[in-house]
């Protein structure tokens, strides 16, 4: 558990009321006042809400119906809207993200914004825990990973080693043997610094891009996250750049190593990643495989090939951030982009100032100081969720929701990408719609297929037709080519190798990142989309949706375990991806009602409830595969389950009326939920925080038994 008992003083603070969020196009970074300039620009509702400030009495009439908490949750909710139309929020969690930015600054001389500088060890003090160290997210134990990151950090953003934050993350890593045992991806930032030597890291060349096409590992065929991340490090990791040494640097060379520094043979490190930290072992055709390459690396390839596959990786990673407007896929590789840049362009060069103005589109300010978001926002996802909860209530008919409404359209408008990209590696994307910005430049399958059901419920209700029905067109074009030849999508892209890929992860932490995967809920998402679509357009490109809803739901059936379950892998976790695979199954009419296999998750999900009518899933599920309860019920986990019963039609009124209960009991007066525990996962072993699905998910549930299941149910009783 994170706390902050052993911090002997309470952490300084910026003035909060200073603070604001800007969003041009929904991309949004926060800005610090002169106290002149605040007194002309009063905060607004969320701005406060977001820094925990006051917000004024926002009591609402208390409920006396399901359907008035929806209600009363809308009307909190869309206070929160930004002008642009989109809801913004954390979206942090995961520890080695805001070193990454933090150790790109610093090696670029980009100059850290003292209230920056003030907020992110706030944030540090936060989030720290008892044993004085940070785990690979914000709720997890401590590790050598997280707690040498964040170590350094605080000595680049100016903490003495006697900062009661410094010294005992200190003595935690001493307890831990030392900073030699930090995974691939630290001791990569740690090289990059001059704190550890290339030499104790497994290759990454660069000549694997040089490589055919047609190779079954070329690093295309790579999950987009995972090759996004190792195109950059492979050029750090091939030229062997690391910084001059100066003063700081050398300071820490003693502090987070037990033996002095030029003692250590690093090459011995290779393999070295502490026992806490590991959350997967290398496999033996890794440990060949890296054996191979460094007997190529130190004796038989040509400067020639280096030379020639560094300027091919060069212009990759020109070219990523041209795509992306210099924003990126991630904060991960826009940090690695930035280093790399340092060294191809120069501290002045226009490429690398582009980077430097969206720095803080990354970079969110709260109550507890400032972190850095899993991508530049969570925009697109949440607008498109938002819009569909609240239809799913009716209330989107009602006239003052209308403009709150009309705005979350304008932002899936122009947050819609409209182009292909003249790129080999890239597939096509014209007509989808990515996770956050459009500027982030690559599109989702899932955020596709949420928001083209939002846009066809909201502009088939009276709303303005901002989008072309050739625009929704192109969406399913794109979609169409997403699918997986199992009849699953996955995330960014079809799978473009084999599994076994898998065998060569060379990252300690993080499980399922070679290769693209076909997951339940993204497909989910995929086949409500479709048939939502096909009832607008029956025409289009009719046998080939009508054999992708059928593939997709042949996949959702394959994959569905035993018991009844569905695992997911975006969220937290069976309770998630069996709500969106009910889901689907019930928009191809498949319920309840006809069909034993709903029947059976309905009954699984039925003896997951708890005492108090809820639903509570503890995020080592995903770890450890398998369903874990959590010591209390969660809004989030129950709104999901509720949903799953209610989409399958599961006559069961009483538990599902148990767990609305549950949620419109924990709602506020102001008709919010507070936060409970962390929502999301990726790649299994990594938590992360979507403190929005707390507003929607329920909003939603709730909507949804007044306007649709209890009807339902009543006309068929």
């Amino acid at each position: 558990m994170a706390g902050t008992s052993l911090l002997e003083d309470t952490p300084e603070s910026t003035d909060l009321t200073r603070w604001r969020l800007k969003s041009v196009g929904g991309e949004h970074w926060w800005t610090y006042l002169s106290q002149d300039d605040k007194q002309n620009s009063p905060q607004s509702f969320a701005e406060k809400s977001f820094l925990g400030l006051p917000v004024g009495n926002v009591a609402l009439t208390p409920a006396a119906t399901f359907l008035q908490s929806a209600q009363n949750g809308y009307q909190y909710f869309e206070r929160m809207q930004l002008d642009d139309g989109h809801w913004a929020c954390a979206y942090g969690g995961p520890s080695f993200l805001l070193p990454g930015i933090i150790f790109a600054m610093y090696i670029t001389e980009s100059p850290i914004p003292d209230e920056w500088r003030i907020e992110m060890i706030r944030y540090l003090a936060h989030t720290v825990n008892i044993d004085g160290g940070w785990g690979l997210h914000d709720a997890g134990d401590s590790t050598v990973f997280a707690t040498v990151l964040y170590y350094v950090s605080l000595r680049i953003l100016g903490c003495d080693i006697d900062h009661p934050l410094t010294r005992n993350a200190r003595s935690c890593i001493r307890s831990f043997g030392g900073a030699l045992g930090i995974p691939q991806w630290g001791k990569t930032w740690l090289a990059c610094l001059n704190l550890y030597d290339w030499s104790g890291i497994n290759p990454v060349p660069v000549e694997m891009w040089l490589l055919p096409d047609w190779i079954p590992f070329h690093p295309w065929r790579y999950w987009v996250q995972c090759r996004v991340v190792y195109l950059p490090i492979s050029y750090l990791w091939t030229n062997r750049q690391s910084i001059p040494l100066d003063p700081l640097m050398k300071a820490l060379r003693s502090e987070i190593y037990l033996e002095p520094y030029n003692t250590i043979i690093f090459s011995r490190n290779r393999d070295n990643v502490s026992r806490r930290d590991c959350k997967r072992r290398p496999s033996w055709l890794l440990w060949l495989f890296n054996q191979i390459l460094w007997v190529w690396v130190l004796y038989l390839r040509p400067h020639r090939l280096v030379q020639n596959a560094n300027r091919k990786v060069t212009e990759l990673i020109k070219r990523e951030d041209q795509n992306t407007d210099y924003n990126c896929i991630a904060p991960v590789n826009k940090a690695l982009h930035m280093v790399c840049l340092r060294y191809l362009e120069g501290i002045d060069s226009v490429e690398l100032n582009q980077h430097r103005q969206h720095l803080g589109s990354y970079l969110w300010m709260d109550k507890d100081g400032m972190t850095c978001s899993g991508t530049n926002g969570v925009q697109v996802w949440d607008t498109a969720f938002c819009i569909q909860a609240i239809a799913a209530g009716g209330l989107h008919q009602k006239v003052e929701f209308r403009a709150s409404l009309e705005n979350a359209l304008g932002y899936l408008d122009i947050s819609q990408i409209t182009e292909d990209l003249e790129d080999p590696y890239r597939q096509i994307r014209k007509g989808g719609w990515p996770f956050s910005t459009k500027s982030n430049g690559y599109i989702v399958s899932d955020c596709s297929a949420e928001s083209l059901k939002a846009v066809l419920i909201l502009q088939s209700s009276g709303f303005p037709q901002l989008i072309s029905d050739g625009r929704l067109q192109d969406c399913v074009d794109s979609l169409l080519e997403m699918q997986n030849p199992n009849g699953g999508f996955g995330t960014y892209e079809k799978t473009r190798a084999s599994s076994l890929l898998e065998f060569f992860n060379p990252a300690d932490v993080f499980e399922r990142i070679m290769v693209e995967y076909s997951y339940p809920e993204c497909t989910s998402a995929v086949v409500t989309a479709l048939s939502t679509f096909r009832k607008h357009f029956p025409q289009y490109r009719r046998q080939e949706v009508h054999n992708s809803i059928r593939h997709g739901v042949e996949y959702i059936k394959r994959d569905r375990r035993r018991d009844g379950s569905w695992y997911g892998s975006w969220a937290i976790c069976f309770t998630y991806a069996t709500f969106f695979s009910l889901q689907a199954l019930e928009s191809v009419g498949e319920t309840y009602q006809n069909s034993e296999f709903v029947q059976k998750s309905c009954k699984w999900l039925l003896g997951k409830q708890m005492e108090d009518g809820g639903w509570g899933e503890h995020f080592s599920s995903c770890e450890e595969n398998m369903y874990i309860n959590s010591s209390n019920s969660q809004v989030v986990n129950t709104a999901w389950a509720v949903l799953g019963l209610m989409y399958a039609g599961c006559p069961d009124r009483k538990a599902i009326e148990r767990g609305l209960k549950l949620i419109q009991s924990r709602q506020q007066k102001s008709g919010e939920w507070l936060q409970e525990d962390i929502e999301g996962v990726f790649n299994r072993t990594c938590m992360i925080g979507y403190p929005n699905y707390k507003y929607y998910f329920p909003i939603w549930a709730l909507g949804y038994y007044s306007n649709v299941y209890e009807p339902t149910i009543n006309h068929e009783g």
